[in-house]
């Protein structure tokens, strides 16, 4: 048996070991095959409940919007005989998901609103400190309000100094 000592000619082996790359790979597969499942089953039995609108008592008092639409015949959610959101009626804004308010009166009263807020934290420095007490705005948009009744909404709170806009939705049965 004869070992070669260098000088010979021979070049560097530069080959890339991939037998660890597989064995990782192998054993990410093995934890999402069992995990996936798992979550799926947790994410199915999420219900988000129907509740009476009320006033937000949040620790952080993130400001609460619903935006729908008139129904075809023109009357608002709340009005007798409502049928429900039509894609081509008026947009509808509740600030807190109880008062109505026109676009302008969103801007107005979400501006107060956080501007209270600021004052009571001290300042903008003192808020800052702590994102933790930095409000957020949670929309609940109903099924059939168009894209451009929702962007309202988003743009006038957005133009008063709310940061963060979130979405709040029901989850859909598997399989309907």
């Amino acid at each position: 048996m004869a070992i070669s000592m260098g000088g010979g000619g021979e070049t560097p082996m530069s080959d890339i070991n991939t037998t660890p790359l597989v064995d990782v790979m192998l054993v990410l597969l093995i934890i999402f095959l069992i995990a996936v499942p798992v979550a799926i089953q947790t994410i199915e039995k999420l219900e988000i409940p129907v509740m009476e609108s009320v006033e937000s008592k949040d620790k952080v008092e993130n400001l609460l919007l619903t935006v729908s639409t008139t129904d075809a015949a023109g009357r608002s959610a709340g009005e007798p005989g409502f049928e429900g959101a039509s894609r081509s009626g008026e947009c509808r804004v509740y600030f807190n998901n109880i008062t109505p308010v026109t676009s302008e009166q969103l801007y107005d009263q979400a501006f107060a609103r956080l501007d209270a807020i600021v004052t009571r934290a001290g300042g903008p420095e003192a808020i800052m400190e702590d994102p933790d007490q930095i409000p957020q705005v949670h929309i609940r948009g109903d099924v059939n309000a168009p894209w451009r009744c929702v962007a309202g909404a988003i743009y006038n709170v957005q133009a008063a100094g709310y940061p963060t806009v979130g979405f709040i939705s029901n989850p859909v049965e598997p399989g309907i």
